[in-house]
């Protein structure tokens, strides 16, 4: 069995004066305080929610 690929996502950018989908996004994603990172799985998606706050956020493979 293959292991799943993972994502460390990091919350670099502050959420104040963010449009309140991205804030929501950002929340889902498990982020809430700057420099807070979650580990997810690499799946499509993670990956458009992550492209919907890509400004506000930084992502590296694990």
């Amino acid at each position: 069995m293959a292991e799943e690929k993972k994502v460390k996502v990091t919350l670099v950018k502050s959420t104040i004066g963010a449009v309140p989908k991205n804030k929501k996004t950002v929340e889902a994603l498990g982020l809430h305080k700057i420099n807070s990172s979650n580990i997810l799985p690499d799946n499509d998606t993670t990956r458009g929610m992550v492209r919907r706050v890509a400004h506000l956020v930084k992502v590296e493979e694990v």
